[in-house]
């Protein structure tokens, strides 16, 4: 007698976040200065896992996954706030006493993160969510984002999926950070014309309207820079795109905020302000 429940191919598999991380420059390091740099972040990030209350990345199996330059760290769902913040910031604080400590001759460490959230098959943990990870962390608007992080001598960008902001940011589960702090943006990736997603990009240290010159305007998930705006694209992407032909150098710190005014920044009291530009 046949089964009149359908087969187990039709559930949905359990849900888990993932955090991607990718080294910029990585190739370009001498060959002898890899392995111990690549030990160096993955020093950091254990770190900072159990910083943000994260203390079980290696419970789940084949939970790490090598990218060479970088890794793809699959946790359960419930991190997902977490992993945007506090860890984000943690995260950069870490690159950054880092850097102040590095010994000379040993490369800088700058790293891009994407951070998404899906259903992953057990107990290897396939699926789309994985591949939508890693287009994040390679699209252009993280290669942007970090373009405006380098310029102004930070050592982090991150790219969030849509899902994950609207379970983590929107959702008021992130205690420092609010919508404002991210800019939205269309998350493409040379070579892969399916993939097309909604993301949210974040540099710990810098303002929306900071980043948002280094983007294209196909780059933006909004209408064209109004007349008179600046706009670029990002100088360090795979693909070979140029630099913004005008860079904005800005930094906001402690309660202050960065405000445009004309081609300028002054600095501002810290009030809620919008970076949903639609």
């Amino acid at each position: 007698m046949s089964s009149l429940f359908p087969p187990d191919t039709v559930d949905v598999p359990p849900e888990h976040v993932l955090l991607v991380v990718d080294m910029k420059g990585y190739s370009q390091i001498p060959e002898e200065r890899m392995a111990p740099t690549r030990t160096d972040l993955d020093d950091i990030l254990s770190t900072v896992f159990v910083q943000s209350g994260i203390g079980d990345v290696e419970t789940l199996d084949n939970a790490v996954k090598d990218r060479g330059d970088g890794a793809i760290y699959v946790l359960p769902a419930r991190h997902t706030a977490r992993l945007v913040d506090p860890f984000l910031d943690h995260l950069r604080q870490a690159l950054d006493r880092y850097e102040r400590t590095r010994l000379a001759g040993a490369p800088r460490l700058r790293v891009r993160a994407s951070v998404h959230v899906g259903p992953l098959e057990p107990p290897a943990h396939r699926g789309d969510a994985v591949n939508d990870a890693c287009r994040l962390v390679d699209s252009k608007p993280a290669y942007q984002a970090m373009a405006a992080a380098t310029e102004n001598e930070l050592p982090l960008a991150a790219a969030v999926s849509d899902a994950v902001f609207r379970r983590a940011v929107r959702a008021g589960r992130t205690p420092t950070l609010q919508p404002r702090h991210f800019l939205r943006a269309t998350a493409r990736v040379d070579g892969k014309p399916e993939f097309e997603e909604t993301c949210w990009l974040l540099v710990p240290g810098l303002v929306p309207a900071v980043i948002n010159p280094y983007l294209t305007d196909e780059d933006t998930a909004t209408p064209g820079p109004r007349k008179g705006a600046p706009r670029g694209t990002a100088a360090d992407t795979k693909s070979g795109e140029r630099g913004p032909s005008v860079r904005l150098r800005g930094r906001a710190s402690g309660n202050s905020r960065l405000i445009q005014v004309g081609g300028d920044y002054i600095v501002g009291s810290e009030e809620p302000w919008s970076t949903e530009l639609e």
